[in-house]
């Protein structure tokens, strides 16, 4: 019998590598995490979105489902490719070490990126032309959208294409739309050229984990920003009305942590809309992550077989309606497009109906399971029959530590009230001071298929690492990096024994 290949994986998004420019990129610090992983014989990586962000700086509110984030690209490369002087990118702001000051970095960083396109628009190689030409040729579906959504951006001041934007550019009006593409054919061109940067230095970043033996796990929203390109130039595929606005938003409704829910304002799929085109939008969207990552989580999972719809108009989620959504159908016609076999993770966290864990398991998706959800007390015992304790944990699932979303380890531990935190220290049979590190052990040994921990849990940060508050807009939030990418010795070696003696070398 074929044995179960176990993995164990580390989530870093790649804003959170220290680098000499106030963000991490897509440069050296990328390929020295990708040989911190394989050196802990770590063979996953898991990343959040990579869509460029705009209000909130959240890669879960992107303005393309498409492109890649801007101020991702690495400038030292483009210095090296000749693109941008080298004292461009000696010289630079004082940014503080250990988080993104988003407003900073981009003050920084868009201008001397739209130095490198221009001065590769005048003096790029041949070579170096003809496969940036490949490129646009290829991705013209959605990067000649992107290019003027971002331009169309700048000269009005703001992304709400539904509410500041002149009438015939909101309902994209062919003539106005023509005249624009030919006035601004300049600054277009620029902003493909630096997706092209973009996605030549993340090919390369890819190629290089892969060529180690590391799998990486990307990330897809189920829903678009309100903001984003896609809800613009596909307004047919959204629940709006003829003048380009939303009727209703996306949610969940209340429950025991929110009186209100949480009216979240995504704007919701006209459902039948998609299945006339044959699910093509979604279709092209999962395929063109499959080329940017090898695993997709796919956020928000429940959404496929209902969505929580919240009429225009209302102030909170309280008076939504579950509205059903027809995943069978789009993963049967998703399969018939790439396959039987779909490397996908179903974010299942939450409330989950019976009609959304037969979705996930008759196409096989593995779900999640989040070690800080395990341990609930009640009348002072533990619930040994709590699904996401590691003895419970199924094969066909990835078990985590905690997620972006959660806090740290360490904060959470410490955050327990009395009773709960000594369940957690009976449960791993251990002191306070190694609780975060028998947390993964435990991750580990557990029969889920994949294990996963923060980059912070594998440093044992307290809630100063943490990385998202939800329902919260902090500056704080999605801005955490690392000092460095070289932990002391022996968090190295402490995990890869635990690795190797779990059996999750990935081999």
């Amino acid at each position: 019998m074929k044995p179960k290949i176990r993995r164990c994986g580390v989530l870093m998004h790649p804003t959170s590598f220290p680098s000499p420019h106030g963000i991490g990129s897509l440069g050296d610090e990328a390929f020295s995490f990708i040989d911190l992983l394989s050196q802990a014989k770590a063979s996953l990586w898991q990343i959040l979105p990579l869509g460029p962000t705009g209000y909130g700086d959240s890669p879960y509110a992107a303005r393309s489902t498409f492109a890649g984030n801007e101020l991702l690209i690495d400038l030292r490369t483009l210095a090296y490719e000749g693109y941008l002087d080298v004292e461009d990118v000696l010289f630079h702001p004082d940014f503080p070490s250990g988080r993104v000051e988003y407003g900073s970095v981009r003050n920084y960083k868009e201008p001397l990126l739209e130095q490198a396109a221009a001065t590769f628009i005048a003096e790029a190689a041949k070579k170096e032309r003809e496969t940036y030409q490949q490129f646009v040729k290829e991705n013209q579906w959605w990067l000649e959208d992107y290019a003027l959504y971002q331009v169309l951006c700048r000269t009005y001041h703001d992304s709400r294409w539904f509410e500041i934007w002149p009438k015939k550019v909101r309902l994209r009006e062919d003539t106005t739309l023509h005249q624009l593409k030919k006035e601004h054919a300049k600054a277009i061109e620029n902003i493909q050229v630096q997706q092209y940067f973009f996605y030549t230095q993340w090919a390369n970043v890819k190629q290089y984990a892969n060529k180690k033996g590391i799998q990486i796990i990307g990330d897809i929203p189920i829903f678009v920003a309100p903001d984003s390109v896609d809800a613009w130039s596909h307004r047919d595929l959204f629940k709006m009305d003829e003048d380009g606005r939303q009727t209703a938003s996306s949610g969940v409704p209340p429950d025991a942590f929110s009186d209100e829910g949480q009216l979240w304002g995504n704007p919701v799929y006209d459902w039948e809309a998609h299945k006339k085109q044959q699910f093509s939008w979604w279709i092209k969207r999962i395929e063109k992550t499959l080329e940017m990552c090898d695993i997709i989580r796919i956020d928000h999972f429940r959404g496929f077989a209902a969505y929580w719809e919240v009429p225009k108009g209302e102030k909170t989620a309280i008076h939504g309606t579950w509205m059903p959504s027809p995943g069978k159908e789009f993963f049967s016609a998703l399969k018939a497009h790439l396959g039987e076999e779909l490397p996908i993770i179903a974010e299942d966290l939450g409330v989950i109906t019976e009609d959304v864990d037969e979705l996930r398991i008759s196409n096989g998706f593995p779900g999640m399971k989040i070690l800080q959800f395990a341990f609930s007390v009640e009348q002072g015992k533990l619930d040994a029959n709590n699904t996401y304790l590691p003895h419970n944990c199924e094969h066909n699932s990835v078990i985590y530590t905690g997620t972006h979303d959660n806090n740290t380890s360490r904060g959470w531990y410490e955050s327990l009230d009395e009773q709960t935190g000594d369940a957690v220290r009976r449960y791993l049979e251990c002191p306070d001071d190694q609780v975060v590190w028998q947390l993964i052990r435990h991750m580990l040994l557990s029969h889920a298929k994949d294990a996963i921990l923060p980059m912070q849990d594998w440093l044992e940060l307290g809630a100063e690492g943490r990385m998202n508050i939800p329902s919260t807009c902090g500056v704080s939030n999605w801005s955490w990096r690392a000092e460095n990418l070289h932990p002391v010795e022996w968090r190295i070696e402490r995990l890869k024994s635990l690795i190797e003696l779990s059996g999750r070398e990935g081999i």
